[in-house]
């Protein structure tokens, strides 16, 4: 973190705002997701990639570095877009200045937004064997009220709204980039972000299993510990481990364990608990000399985002872990171009590419 610079991080406990809370209204179904819908693999064919235009000065204090991060938004949809069309959700005011930045291929939606974090807040899609899509609605609430989401936890509805789709409510607060799935039937989670009184109070974790599955169509959970508290995310799942293929896993862990560092004390649990569960799991390096080297910065190869016919993944300047990095994405999805991109505005965050984009299938 540059020294003055004063923005809310991901990577910090953020006092509560206050929001929007979990609508009750959303009826169509109780909680759980009607039978034959799913959410597919992400590797599965896209219609678009939707993505949110961060603006709120109440979240981004500093101008320059506002400035900054629009313009990496700006950079990983313009190249999303040379694959897949890309969607940019922005109020209606907001849609000159990201004009500028974004390249013709991208369309800009007016739903307004406060933050970039699309993974989280965005609409989660499913299908069924009829081809039939609709939102699997798990109520952003700016990650158990740390943020102010009084946009951005509207954002869903409001996509299933303008695209004619059914809301789908399954009961529970939460963000997607809480929870990695197969789309073949496996979910892994880390209970801090699911089981926590800052997001579903009063739910045990068979309830929120049980809700989970429902809401992906997924029939098998892993759960491991995760960690509360130490970050705004409790610890997100999508910037340590991700599912590449039923049963196969990549993660990114650290070369040298820090015993007091409890993000690489939690990712070695995770770890630990995929090889028990019988998964093939392949670890990549942490970069060992990013260019940021801010203790809260991070820097997870993981946190790639695969769009029709390539993967968009970071890049942090080392160039050793670099090429392990892209070799291991080369070998995992070995029809698909490798797009490195620079994102460090996003890993001073908390964040990266696949927190900011969220996929709609194609039926």
């Amino acid at each position: 973190m540059r020294l003055g610079q004063v923005f809310m991080k991901r990577r910090q406990v953020l006092q509560s705002v206050g929001a929007i809370g979990l609508m009750s209204a959303m009826s169509r179904v109780s909680a759980g997701v009607n039978d034959g819908f799913f959410v597919p693999a992400e590797e599965s064919p896209h219609q678009r990639t939707f993505m949110q235009w961060p603006v709120n000065r109440r979240v981004y204090s500093d101008p320059a570095f506002l400035e900054a991060t629009q313009m990496t938004i700006a950079e990983i949809a313009n190249t999303i877009s040379s694959f897949e069309p890309v969607t940019m959700l922005a109020a209606a005011e907001d849609h000159e200045k990201a004009r500028r930045m974004l390249g013709s291929a991208v369309v800009l939606w007016d739903i307004p937004t406060e933050d970039l974090w699309c993974r989280d807040a965005g609409p989660i899609f499913l299908v069924n064997d009829a081809g039939q899509l609709a939102v699997s609605h798990i109520q952003f609430n700016g990650w158990g009220e740390k943020q102010i989401n009084q946009r951005d936890s509207q954002i869903a509805r409001l996509v299933a709204e303008r695209l004619g789709l059914s809301l789908l409510p399954t009961g529970l607060r939460g963000e997607a980039g809480g929870v990695e799935h197969d789309g073949e039937g496996l979910l892994i989670a880390h209970e801090s972000s699911w089981v926590n009184e800052n997001r579903n109070p009063g739910l045990s974790r068979d309830e929120i299993e049980r809700r989970l599955l429902a809401a992906y169509g997924a029939t098998r959970m892993i759960w491991s510990d995760g960690m509360s508290g130490e970050d705004i995310t409790d610890y997100h799942i999508d910037s340590l481990a991700r599912l590449t293929a039923p049963q196969r896993v990549l993660i990114n862990l650290p070369d040298k364990v820090d015993r007091n560092d409890p993000f690489h004390i939690a990712a070695l649990e995770t770890y630990d608990r995929l090889i028990e569960e019988g998964l093939d799991v392949e670890v990549i390096p942490e970069p060992r000399r990013p260019r940021v080297r801010s203790f809260d910065f991070v820097a997870s190869y993981a946190n790639y985002y695969l769009c029709n016919g390539a993967v968009i993944a970071p890049e942090f300047g080392d160039r050793k872990t670099d090429a392990i990095a892209i070799e291991a994405l080369a070998n995992h999805f070995p029809d698909r171009e490798i797009v490195t991109l620079n994102v460090d505005p996003l890993g001073e965050l908390g964040g990266g590419i696949h927190c900011a984009t969220q996929q709609m299938p194609a039926t």
